[in-house]
């Protein structure tokens, strides 16, 4: 494997993962890349191709499960590619997504009406969108409020929940593709659907996100309704990498989510080492302090063959794994 030196962007070696995710479980990986702007990410990728390095990619960390030991090849991260900005006068987005021209965005300040849509780079963080949409009154992204991660997770995965997905306010998004070719797609060439963008192997660099305008008040209220929903249904402020099981078609489940599949059978407070049930939402697994990735596999399994046993339902899970 190459040194650092020769990587084109920051890069550590046998870097540890655990602390990079919501769950706080797993091992370590062979390279972390850690690209500070979309080019510089486009870079890296190339770079991984060319030497043939297996690339993953992780942004907030959550909805992903890293499996103990130590991981091959490269994780590419987009935490120092944490930018949003609002959108130019002009509409012109494209050098904003790039990094190359990213200033071009950082307009004097204008009135909330005047166009508003961000453009967010991948590393962008889910709370502060949020939280930058109802300081303005821009609605739209309000059923969010809570949810963990990265824009450029949220979008590969559409992030979301009763009140809203993140494809909701996705105007264009740019990735780039497996061969590292960069695409800008529109919303109307996607077809996004429940806990999926719909993007399959491509890697989101950015999004322009757009809002519509209504009373800050009414938005900023909605947020703060919907987090402290969040927050007495769920474990928000505990360790998880958030719900664990997509929930099954209705036609076979007589309607229930998972976590009331999870709930009726029993599996609440359920434990394997440190990983347990949340007591609060079935679908949670919360790592009370020393989980092993390895505990929570095992409590997945054993949730899974409850629920099957009790129902007939085979759940299949919503969180990423990587082993």
């Amino acid at each position: 494997m190459s040194s650092s030196q020769n990587w084109p962007c920051a890069a550590l070696a046998r870097a540890d993962l655990a602390d990079r995710t919501t769950m706080r479980v797993g091992g370590r990986v062979e390279w972390l890349l850690e690209p500070a702007t979309p080019d510089e990410f486009v870079a890296a990728f190339a770079a991984c191709r060319e030497r043939g390095v297996a690339t993953r990619v992780l942004g907030g960390g959550a909805n992903l499960l890293v499996d103990d030991g130590m991981l091959g090849g490269a994780v590419l991260t987009t935490s120092r590619m944490n930018r949003l900005f609002r959108a130019p006068l002009d509409g012109e987005v494209s050098g904003a997504l790039t990094g190359e021209e990213a200033d071009l965005a950082r307009v004097a300040p204008r009135d909330r009406t005047t166009n508003p849509r961000f453009v967010a780079w991948a590393g962008a963080t889910m709370p502060a969108i949020v939280r930058a949409a109802s300081e303005l009154g821009w609605t739209g992204l309000e059923g969010l409020a809570g949810v963990p991660g990265n824009l450029g997770g949220g979008v590969a995965m559409n992030a979301g929940g009763r009140w809203g997905d993140m494809w909701d306010v996705i105007e264009r998004v740019r990735v780039v593709d497996p061969d590292g070719g960069v695409r800008d797609l529109l919303r109307a060439d996607c077809t996004p659907r429940y806990r999926d963008g719909g993007l399959g192997a491509s890697i989101v660099l950015g999004a322009v996100l757009a809002f519509r305008v209504e009373d800050s008040a009414r938005v900023k209220q909605r947020v703060r309704e919907y987090l402290l929903e969040k927050r007495r249904i769920q474990p928000v402020t505990e360790w998880s990498a958030g719900c664990i099981f997509k929930n099954p078609p209705k036609e076979t489940s007589d309607g229930r989510s998972a976590g009331k599949l999870i709930e009726d059978a029993g599996c609440k407070g359920l434990a394997r080492g440190d990983a347990i049930v949340s007591e609060l939402h079935g679908n949670f697994i919360v790592n009370r302090g020393a989980a092993s990735a390895a505990d929570v596999f095992t409590l997945i399994e054993d949730v899974r063959d409850r629920v099957a046993q009790k129902t007939t339902v085979r759940l299949e899970t919503e969180v990423k794994v990587w082993r």
